[in-house]
């Protein structure tokens, strides 16, 4: 097993500037003191924060290059939407149902710095209309996440969704619904995960 991966390990894997990486300490040490009182991430990934939150969120980035805006659904803590947003990803706008971690996401935007927006509600009430970029964590298996993506997804959106071991069988199953082109990246967080990116995604239904 690794061991934690601390902020100036983090540092190096990313080449994050010394002024982003003081943001996004402030953040964890935001989301330390509120997970004492807010189920935020599971109490045994504190030890390793860096690598399995912080790390796993900003391995995404060079996914979205040239994106204009992005959309994280069921963000939670903020991974990996607000860490993006902290790295600089444009237009972030975060859905979350649970007005106690609306309160900790807006807290988190204001002591990193961050620009991005808070959306208090169900993911299947939120504003339709298509993003460059659709993220979700450990939010739905995929054949119901695309259910609550679509509202979002146009043409030329690209869906990213960190996944477990069990990616192949989400995308065989998926596929019974929906056309997309998919490609695997190995994540560099976790070592059985897989960074799951799709674009070109629709309803089979709509086809025919």
């Amino acid at each position: 097993m690794n061991p934690p991966l601390d902020p100036q390990k983090f540092a190096a894997l990313t080449g994050v500037s010394r002024e982003t990486l003081e943001r996004l300490e402030a953040y964890a040490a935001l989301l330390v003191r509120w997970s004492t009182r807010l189920n935020l991430i599971g109490r045994n990934t504190i030890a390793d924060l860096w690598r399995r939150h912080f790390l796993d969120s900003a391995q995404l980035l060079p996914f979205i290059a040239g994106a204009r805006n992005l959309v994280d659904l069921g963000s939670g803590a903020g991974f990996p939407g607000l860490v993006l947003a902290v790295l600089g990803a444009p237009g972030v706008e975060l859905i979350e149902a649970d007005g106690r971690k609306c309160a900790f996401l807006r807290e988190a935007i204001r002591v990193s710095g961050a620009t991005a927006l808070v959306r208090h509600g169900r993911i299947e009430n939120a504003p339709a209309r298509p993003y460059d970029v659709v993220t979700a964590r450990a939010c739905a298996r995929l054949e119901k996440l695309l259910d609550l993506a679509e509202r979002f997804v146009g043409p030329g959106t690209t869906c990213l969704f960190p996944k477990g071991e069990r990616v192949a069988d989400e995308l065989a199953s998926a596929r019974r619904a929906w056309r997309m082109t998919a490609t695997c990246r190995d994540s560099l967080a976790d070592r059985g995960g897989t960074i799951l990116c799709l674009r070109e995604v629709s309803r089979e239904s709509a086809s025919g």
